[in-house]
C-alpha cells in the first residue's frame, strides 16, 4: 500500500511540475534585467514600468476589460435564466442548446460565428461582435454552475414560499436568487476569466480595429518573448488567481451556510 502511495504521489508531483514550472518561469523572468531572456542577469521592475507606459498595450488591456465585463454580465443574466429553465422544465432540447457551445471546439465556434456575423447579420466585426461571441460561449458555463447549485437546494423552500402567498416573482427575488447568488457570482467570475484571455474566438470575430490584449500578446511573441510579454502574462495569471480564490471562498461560504441550514 505504501509503495502504491509513493508512485501515486510521484506521478501527481510530476504532473503538477509539468503544469506549474513553466508558469513559474514566466513570472520569474518578468523581473529579469535582460531583454533576451536567455539567462538570469538581475532583478528589475523596469519591464512593468515599460508595460504601463506602453499606450498600445494599455489600450488593448482596456478593450479586453470592457469586453470581459460586458460579456460576463450578459452571460451571467442569460446563463442564470437558462440554468433555472433547465432545472424547472423537463425539455430535452434545452440542455443541448445551452451546453453545445461549451463542448464545441473553439475554432469551430469561431468560424461559425464569423460566418453568422458576416453572411446572416451583415455585421461589421469589432467590439460588438466579440462581446456577442464571448457571451455565446460563456452562457453554458454559467448555466452549468447555477443548475448544479439548484440541484443541491431543498425544493420545500420554494413550496413554502408559494404556500405563504408569494408570487413567482417574489419567490425568485426573495428566496431563489439569494440562495443561488454564490453560484451566480462564481459563474460571472468564470465568464470574466474565460473572456479576458480568450484568443481563438476573438481572433475570428475581431476584424480590423481596436487592439485586443490576447491578439496583442500574440503579435508581440511572433518576434520574441520579451520580459514585457512575461510581465503582462504575470498580471493576467494574478488576475485569474484572484478570481479563482474569490469563487472558491464564495463556494465554501455557501456550502457551510447550507450545512448550518440543514442541521
Amino acid at each position: 500500500m505504501k509503495r502504491n502511495n509513493t508512485w501515486l504521489w510521484s506521478a501527481a508531483a510530476l504532473v503538477y511540475a509539468f503544469l506549474y514550472i513553466p508558469l513559474a518561469i514566466v513570472v520569474v523572468y518578468s523581473f529579469n534585467d535582460s531583454r533576451l531572456n536567455a539567462e538570469w542577469v538581475g532583478f528589475t521592475l523596469s519591464w512593468y514600468k515599460a508595460l504601463f507606459n506602453n499606450a498600445e498595450m494599455l489600450t488593448a488591456a482596456g478593450n479586453s476589460l470592457i469586453i470581459a465585463l460586458s460579456a460576463s454580465f450578459s452571460a451571467t443574466v442569460l446563463g442564470t435564466m437558462a440554468g433555472l429553465a433547465i432545472h424547472r422544465y423537463n425539455l430535452k432540447v434545452l440542455p443541448v442548446l445551452v451546453f453545445t457551445p461549451v463542448a464545441m471546439p473553439e475554432i469551430l465556434l469561431g468560424v461559425s460565428l464569423l460566418l453568422f456575423f458576416l453572411q446572416v447579420l451583415n455585421l461589421t466585426l469589432g467590439m460588438v461582435s466579440i462581446i456577442i461571441a464571448h457571451t455565446t460561449f460563456c452562457i453554458g458555463f454559467v448555466a452549468i454552475i447555477v443548475r448544479a447549485r439548484l440541484q443541491d437546494m431543498d425544493e420545500s423552500l420554494f413550496e413554502a414560499a408559494r404556500d405563504l402567498g408569494a408570487s413567482p416573482w417574489q419567490t425568485f427575488r426573495l428566496v431563489t436568487l439569494p440562495l443561488i447568488m454564490p453560484a451566480v457570482v462564481a459563474g460571472a467570475l468564470m465568464s470574466f476569466t474565460l473572456s479576458i484571455d480568450d484568443f481563438v474566438i476573438t481572433f475570428f470575430t475581431k476584424g480590423v480595429g481596436e487592439p485586443i490584449l490576447p491578439i496583442q500578446i500574440y503579435t508581440m511573441i511572433k518576434v520574441a518573448v520579451t520580459p514585457e510579454v512575461n510581465a503582462i502574462s504575470t498580471l493576467l495569471m494574478l488576475l485569474t488567481l484572484v478570481m479563482i480564490i474569490i469563487a472558491a471562498k464564495l463556494d465554501a461560504h455557501a456550502s457551510s451556510r447550507d450545512a448550518k441550514t440543514s442541521s
